[in-house]
């Protein structure tokens, strides 16, 4: 059976535009969605980020939380009959405070994935207060758990087989542990990559205020330099048929240009196409 992504719908966070993608609107808020992932078709379950704990949570970051009932991960996974015991891993893209609030639900036999360097980033103060202390305590728990944790060490191995098609991979981005996970589908390899991408439009499709052909924009919330945001969303651009990011709707590529986005899975129906740039000799 290949495998398939099913889109968690964790709720929304209104948030400064600007955080999202850099010079965007400064002082203006716009709403996002939060989305998990739930990776089928395999030997068990995974899911791929928890979201975030709480509304209330989200205050720390001056930000909004807007998640109901039918957000909870719990409700979420039983639409598609899984209940939070089937799960056999819970992958990271990394740790900020929206993406992996709700790992004390899952029971200490689920085993968390992160990578290593995530982890000590979490610690070590520099996106200080994205890291809420009572999600990092719960991974620490974990550590001291047998079987509880894995943790990949992906800038010296490269890319690891989590399951048989789900592959990790360091990201280069976004916070100095980040990873993307990698699905083989059967339309080609969909690339769940967290936060190196927050706004596929205004970063890829029209990249807000840039010049240069196919130069994508950065996020306006990232630890490395812009080089590298760059460069690690040009390679996912050449690298996967399915980009799906945690703050907005699954694309397709093709050429490395986004033809099309996707709503509740991939690969599943395209909702809406993408017209490519006209280009006009001279």
């Amino acid at each position: 059976m290949p495998l398939e992504i099913k889109i968690l719908d964790y709720g929304d966070i209104e948030l400064e535009s600007s955080f999202l993608v850099l010079g965007r609107d400064c002082g203006r808020t716009r709403r996002v969605l939060t989305l998990g992932f739930l990776i089928l078709g395999g030997t068990y379950p995974v899911v791929v980020d928890t979201g975030f704990r709480s509304n209330q949570i989200m205050e720390t970051l001056g930000m909004r939380g807007l998640q109901y009932h039918e957000n909870m991960i719990e409700n979420q996974l039983g639409k598609h009959g899984v209940r939070m015991g089937d799960v056999r891993f819970v992958a990271h893209t990394h740790l900020h405070i929206d993406h992996a609030g709700k790992d004390d639900l899952f029971p200490m036999n689920t085993t968390a994935v992160i990578n290593r360097k995530e982890l000590e980033y979490s610690v070590s103060g520099l996106m200080h207060p994205q890291y809420p202390a009572v999600d990092i305590k719960h991974l620490i728990d974990r550590l001291h758990t047998k079987g509880a944790l894995r943790l990949l060490d992906l800038d010296v191995t490269g890319p690891v087989e989590l399951i048989p098609g789900v592959y990790c991979e360091a990201a280069n981005a976004h916070t100095e542990g980040s990873m993307n996970v990698h699905v083989h589908t059967a339309e080609g390899i969909a690339t769940i990559c967290g936060d190196v991408l927050y706004d596929i439009n205004d970063q890829i499709v029209e990249p807000f205020r840039q010049i240069h052909d196919a130069e994508p924009q950065t996020t306006g919330n990232h630890g490395l330099s812009k080089r590298a945001e760059k460069g690690a969303i040009k390679k996912l651009l050449n690298s996967s048929r399915f980009l799906l990011p945690v703050h907005d709707r699954p694309a397709k590529i093709e050429g490395g240009v986004v033809v099309a986005r996707l709503q509740d899975q991939v690969p599943g129906p395209i909702v809406q196409s993408v017209a490519k740039r006209n280009w006009f000799p001279m």
